[in-house]
């Protein structure tokens, strides 16, 4: 890992928790505050620090030390008006990377109004996997930074032989190979060169447009 994040979550409920501790499993610090004992007690052997407190209260927020971690989530179950105002102290406090969990469209707009750039629907993220899932065999993952970017593995058929200047995906298909996993290996090769020649049952992992990326056939 290059770069270890300091992590703010506020709200150790079920998203918060398993968040935090994916954060921690993959070598970042988490520090986790809840006002629920039960919360923090759970979280207390999984992330770097753990506080019972009210985030409401920003002084508290400031003593806790969220004016030093690189990104905050809020997930605080339902109360609209608690992640909206969490959400307005940390910018206030000069965080620049605030996440919230929201409940619904509206509630994501108002966070939007109010500086959040960060916004997630739980549910409408799931949804939209599962959507892509279905409908693009292969795919693995949409991109946060444009809804129709997606990544998607292919497993090679009739390029078979040729390299990856050859099949020329960038020109001919708009999509780009960012790593190879030849038949029988375990592990990705990443950022493959033009001339790798790519075998039958080889995977390329590529990104591009979703639209594109359903009409290919390796």
């Amino acid at each position: 890992m290059a770069v270890k994040l300091l992590i703010g979550v506020i709200g150790l409920g079920k998203f918060g928790f398993w968040f935090g501790k994916h954060l921690s499993e993959m070598g970042h610090d988490v520090l986790g505050v809840d006002i629920n004992p039960d919360n923090v007690k759970r979280a207390r052997h999984v992330f770097t620090q753990v506080y019972q407190a009210d985030a409401m209260d920003k002084e508290a927020l400031k003593q806790i030390g969220f004016t030093d971690v690189h990104h905050a989530l809020i997930s605080v179950g339902e109360s609209i008006s608690a992640s909206t105002m969490i959400a307005m102290y940390l910018k206030e406090l000069g965080l620049a990377n605030v996440w919230v969990k929201a409940i619904h469209s509206d509630h994501k707009k108002l966070l939007n109004k109010i500086g959040v750039g960060h916004v997630i629907i739980p549910g409408q993220v799931a949804a939209r996997q599962l959507a892509n899932r279905m409908a693009i065999p292969g795919f693995i993952d949409y991109l946060p930074f444009d809804r129709n970017m997606v990544l998607k593995e292919l497993t090679v058929k009739e390029w078979a032989g040729q390299t990856l200047r050859e099949i020329d995906l960038t020109n001919r298909f708009n999509i780009q190979v960012i790593a190879i996993k030849k038949a029988g290996d375990s592990r990705f090769r990443f950022i493959p060169k033009a001339n790798d020649t790519v075998g039958k049952g080889d995977t390329l992992v590529v990104i591009g447009p979703s639209g594109d990326l359903s009409e290919i056939k390796s």
